[in-house]
């Protein structure tokens, strides 16, 4: 009995407890006030007070940067320390085989890769317009004066120098286009024409050319303003030089007798009329011709040695613009190597014949006809929303920019110039690592220059 009491005690001692608990007390905010609606003052002054929190977003300014690989030792990558390391300790770096960032002052907007040299430009109104890096024996850099002795030049260049144009108005005057040659170089602006400097041995600087003329520390930069209306686009060959105008006229001047010129005349006139569709023009850092039409059309002119325009004539020296009637849908972009051609149709699709490590494997070394690149063999195949955008080349590599701004190579690794990290050839089509969306890539005989954004 007295265990059932107790436990009949217990009982009714738990249910008064529940019966004093419930229902629960009102929740309480202490001491303050229960908060009510807050002045125009009082919130902005809250606002004031609240710490800011930055993140690297999508309105974070993204930084212009470029990257340079391949030779260094005739200074076209514009780092000195890789010629001559500052610190006992450290060994030249004879090659670069990856992306090395170079630092520069301003946005450069436009970079071509000559024989050894480099040039940059930016289309700032500020008075340097135009740098120079690597070789200059042929003054393709400008008159770059010696800091010894004023009246001496510089034959090469390790880092990034200044080339003074003789622009009448120097702050207003842009630069919109570089491009190099074997040893020479074409700057296209937007106001006052074109200007040519360097070895003008067979008038590829629209010069009349002077028997035994010395290039060598020249301060000659000459101004052509010879077109029907404004040039648009200027191109270099190995010793010869490509002009598009406004109006769509091409005009060229050089070494023709391969028929790059598309005559047989050395000094600078027009092309051919049926170039006068034409929207791009490519030259190469060999001696064959391509040009694309608004229409989607492909034009070749120059040499054929290697079969870049095998298509239509076995001729291997073309001095008329021949139509070549591929296949493949419209031509967006076309280039040439040296024994190479490749093009860019509107569906994203990459084709390249010619003679050399093309980017189907080892086993295509030569081919007369387009042999399209399949996007399975390549990286860009990885998202279906990826596509070329962009087609260049060097003298004996490719390089390919996607929309979604990685770049591709393949081809001769001539002195690590693919920027893979490794110096041998690249049979498929390689994504370079660069740490940035890469927006354009100039291509050499062995290096590379590249405009990159940064990520954030």
């Amino acid at each position: 009995q007295d265990g059932g009491g107790l436990r009949g005690a217990a009982a009714a001692m738990w249910r008064a407890l529940r019966a004093a608990r419930w229902p629960p007390p009102p929740l309480r905010r202490g001491l303050a006030e229960p908060a009510g609606p807050q002045s125009v003052r009082q919130l902005r002054e809250a606002e004031e007070a609240a710490p800011v929190f930055q993140y690297a977003g999508k309105a974070a300014k993204r930084k212009d940067r470029v990257f340079v690989w391949g030779f260094s030792y005739s200074g076209a990558l514009g780092v000195p320390s890789f010629v001559k390391p500052g610190a006992g300790w450290k060994k030249p770096r004879r090659i670069q085989s990856a992306p090395y960032r170079l630092e520069t002052g301003e946005k450069i907007s436009s970079a071509a890769c000559g024989y050894g040299f480099t040039l940059l430009a930016s289309s700032t109104t500020d008075i340097t317009k135009v740098w120079g890096r690597g070789l200059n024996t042929d003054s393709q850099l400008g008159f770059q004066q010696s800091r010894r002795d004023r009246t001496k030049g510089y034959d090469y260049v390790l880092e990034p120098s200044p080339i003074p144009l003789p622009l009448e108005k120097l702050q207003q005057t842009r630069v919109l286009q570089v491009s190099c040659g074997r040893a020479h170089s074409l700057v296209l602006t937007d106001s006052e024409g074109v200007f040519t400097m360097g070895n003008n041995s067979y008038g590829q600087c629209g010069q009349k050319v002077v028997e035994d003329e010395i290039y060598s520390e020249s301060s000659l930069i000459h101004q052509l303003r010879e077109f029907d209306s404004r040039v648009v686009q200027v191109v270099c060959g190995q010793d010869h030089s490509l002009f598009r105008t406004k109006k769509g006229a091409v005009c060229a001047c050089g070494w023709g007798a391969d028929g790059q010129t598309g005559r047989s005349s050395a000094q600078l006139a027009s092309v051919n009329s049926s170039l006068r569709a034409c929207d791009l023009v490519q030259g190469s850092y060999g001696d064959c011709c391509l040009a694309a039409s608004a229409e989607g059309d492909v034009f070749g002119w120059g040499n054929s040695e290697y079969l870049q325009l095998a298509s239509v004539t076995e001729t291997t020296q073309v001095n008329v613009p021949r139509h070549l009637p591929f296949k493949i849908g419209k031509i967006k972009e076309a280039a040439c190597g040296g024994t190479g051609n490749i093009v860019l149709t509107e569906e994203g699709n990459v084709f390249v014949w010619g003679y050399g490590i093309l980017g189907k494997g080892p086993k295509l070394l030569e081919t007369a006809v387009p042999e399209m690149i399949p996007p399975s063999l390549s990286g860009w195949s990885v998202s279906p929303d990826t596509r070329v955008a962009h087609v260049r080349c060097g003298l004996s590599h490719f390089a390919a920019l996607t929309n979604r701004g990685e770049l591709f190579v393949w081809g001769k690794n001539l002195r690590g110039c693919l920027g893979t990290g490794r110096l041998e050839d690249q049979y498929f089509p390689w994504r370079v690592t660069v740490p940035g969306e890469v927006v354009d890539v100039a291509c050499g005989v062995d290096h590379m220059v590249s405009m990159v954004k940064s990520f954030t």
